[in-house]
């Protein structure tokens, strides 16, 4: 039997970006469905539209802005029952990168509805299912074009925003923001968590 599993990518990225990711995950025996939004349209109907993409499914993984959305939606959504939940480089805290992006009329504009995410936020885990982050290292991204991130970072977002109070695991990967999604490393990672609540 088939375990649903729902994909979110991340800002600016067509749910293609997540076909390499879908692929492998779903060659482990899951049916796959990848969600496709707007980053610039209001951020709550994104959210009540990924919960209603989301019936049904059992699992999660979200890239960047994906994983926001997605750790906000099952957190309201208690009707949906997840299994397991990997976020991947999603700045669930805020994003430095961002903000500083956002501080230009481009970035405005660019950003959206979204805009507000960036900033510094707390982040929690309030279901029972095992939530899993895996965080880049390798800073290689755009977010380094408006200055230096401190810490480790992925070249968009910094390790230290990633972080959930009540997640079970975080794996550090050598990877840029953006390869998350095509690392061989990272995909056998994500497959490990959603198959039994560890990375290791």
């Amino acid at each position: 039997m088939k375990r649903e599993l729902v994909l979110a990518p991340g800002l600016w990225m067509p749910g293609a970006a997540m076909a390499l990711l879908a692929a492998r995950l779903g060659g482990k025996g899951y049916r796959v469905r990848t969600f496709t939004y707007s980053g610039r349209r209001p951020y709550e109907g994104n959210v009540e539209a990924l919960a209603r993409f989301s019936q049904g499914a059992a699992y999660f993984v979200g890239h960047s802005l994906g994983g926001v959305l997605m750790l906000d939606m099952l957190n309201r959504h208690a009707e949906l029952e997840p299994q397991a939940v990997v976020l991947l480089g999603s700045p669930v805290r805020g994003c430095l990168a961002g903000r500083r992006f956002g501080g230009a009329a481009l970035g405005r504009w660019m950003l959206g509805e979204c805009r507000p995410l960036w900033e510094e936020r707390a982040a929690r885990w309030s279901r029972g299912a095992p939530l899993g982050v895996i965080a880049g290292t390798r800073p290689f991204g755009l977010g380094r074009a408006f200055g230096a991130l401190p810490g480790p970072n992925d070249g968009v977002v910094c390790v230290e925003e990633t972080a959930v109070d009540g997640m079970r695991e975080q794996a550090l990967v050598g990877q840029a923001h953006s390869m998350l999604v095509v690392s061989g490393q990272v995909s056998d990672l994500t497959g490990r968590f959603l198959g039994g609540g560890r990375f290791t």
